[in-house]
């Protein structure tokens, strides 16, 4: 609370200098705390070491992670991973990589993953902008999907939305000649801005 008994909005807070004096970068997401259902937690507890890539400063060698050559598409922010599964599922011959933040959201798609088999799905978690600086190499990827990203709908925030041209400009150097980024969002403001 400040001096006049109003909250603060830490959103707003300076950010803190990293070890090299700069400012630690806006992020485009807040980790939520969210409560881990038991069912989500064994399927982390089972499933991390076989369907997790840990957070890396080196490139992927999809091949390696996927054990064959395929297609590859990165999916930023996959929620609960309901239709990250769904996807994964219905295209066999492409293999995925979902990015995620919420611990919950990892156990269930984990959990989904067990259910229905999915073979060609892995989940990195871990800031997306951080993953695909470091971990995903140049014209590697075959497409990108980001589902209904935050809208950050106050203007104070529009500078923590995920997509803006520096972030575009990024994923357009991990795409392969005729790759794709397909975005959906249902804030008009924001659809704008992705135009």
């Amino acid at each position: 609370m400040s001096a006049s008994g109003q909250p603060i909005d830490r959103e707003d807070e300076p950010q803190a200098p990293t070890s090299a004096g700069n400012r630690r970068a806006i992020r485009s997401f807040v980790t939520r705390a969210g409560r881990i259902s038991p069912a989500q937690q064994r399927a982390i507890d089972t499933m991390r070491h076989s369907h997790c890539i840990a957070y890396s400063s080196a490139p992927l060698d999809f091949a390696a992670v996927f054990e064959r050559v395929a297609p590859t598409v990165l999916e930023i922010g996959f929620g609960m991973g309901a239709a990250t599964a769904e996807i994964a599922s219905a295209r066999p011959d492409v293999d995925f990589i979902g990015v995620e933040v919420h611990v919950p959201g990892i156990g269930a798609l984990l959990k989904l993953i067990a259910e229905h088999g999915i073979a060609n799905l892995r989940i990195v978690e871990h800031d997306a902008v951080e993953v695909v600086r470091q971990m995903i190499p140049a014209a590697s990827l075959a497409g990108v999907h980001i589902f209904f990203p935050d809208p950050w709908h106050k203007a104070r925030h529009h500078k923590r939305r995920l997509l803006n041209p520096a972030i575009v400009s990024l994923l357009a150097s991990r795409l392969t000649h005729g790759g794709y980024l397909h975005c959906a969002t249902d804030w008009e403001h924001y659809a704008d801005q992705m135009l």
